[in-house]
């Protein structure tokens, strides 16, 4: 490839964000990308197109379109087969972006293994455990089961580094109790690391947990008074699967009075900053 391409998945236009801030933080994502040396590629399906680098006017189109699917990798080709309008979740975006042969993909926070239910495990973490892809996010968000996500990635052999920390970040907040094993400190470093695992013929993602800036983000014990009346409302209501999180993401701004989303369009910029310039450091090695 002759330029430096960064990966932005849709379902965030679509389903993770209110309109404007979902059609605004798309741009800003995607300028991000460019000031950091880098071209942004936002990917989604559209009419049962599959699109890498969506338009403006495509991007404003998913913003507001009603009946969106959101798709993971397994519900692909189904959306292109009948022909429908989709968004992509992070396992849908790595499958697309690795495709096209794109190594860096920024999000928000990745899906993991959520609480309070017997068994809700994200597509995300398979897709992770075997796609050659530099994946940026917050950690994953507070609402998940962390300790048991944290098991499933180590399990399924996803390799997990700090950015500049040594704590495994929960999306608004920085603070967690779980460590992370291996902290990196700028941009060279985890390309190097995604060359040498290449190089050694091992398969899967790098996760850069990435944490939210300090002044955008929410104190932890703050948090966790607005995650259990979350869940306890989604339970007593019966969401799960995959209307599960947009649920709980919708009602941590209401009960945090906005403060959530102002968190959420904060760190994804901030994650789009740095897989630019890890694309860009990628490029040139």
């Amino acid at each position: 490839m002759d330029k430096a391409y960064v990966a932005l998945e849709s379902t965030v236009i679509a389903h993770g964000l209110p309109w404007p801030a979902n059609f605004e933080t798309a741009v800003a994502m995607e300028e991000e990308v460019k000031k950091n040396g880098s071209v942004p590629r936002t990917i989604g399906i559209i009419g049962g197109e599959i699109k890498i680098g969506i338009t403006r006017d495509e991007i404003k189109y998913l913003s507001t379109a009603k009946n969106v699917m959101k798709v993971g990798t397994a519900e692909i080709a189904v959306a292109v087969a009948l022909k429908k309008d989709a968004a992509t979740t992070v396992s849908a975006t790595m499958k697309l972006a690795a495709r096209e042969g794109i190594e860096v993909f920024a999000t928000g926070g990745i899906g993991g293994v959520h609480k309070g239910v017997e068994w809700d495990v994200s597509q995300d973490i398979v897709e992770l455990s075997k796609t050659n892809m530099i994946v940026v996010s917050a950690g994953v968000k507070s609402i998940l089961d962390v300790e048991k996500t944290l098991e499933f990635l180590e399990t399924f052999q996803v390799t997990v580094v700090g950015y500049r920390t040594d704590r495994f970040p929960l999306f608004h907040t920085r603070f967690s109790k779980f460590p992370v094993n291996i902290t990196v400190n700028t941009p060279e470093e985890i390309a190097a690391i995604f060359e040498e695992k290449k190089r050694l013929g091992i398969e899967g993602a790098i996760l850069v947990a990435n944490p939210i800036p300090t002044e955008y983000e929410i104190p932890h014990y703050e948090l966790m008074k607005y995650i259990e009346t979350a869940i306890t409302e989604a339970t007593s209501k019966n969401i799960s699967g995959k209307s599960l999180t947009p649920f709980l993401l919708n009602r941590l701004g209401e009960l945090s009075d906005g403060k959530t989303l102002e968190a959420n369009i904060a760190l994804l910029k901030n994650n789009a900053a740095l897989a630019g310039q890890i694309a860009k450091v990628l490029k040139e090695l």
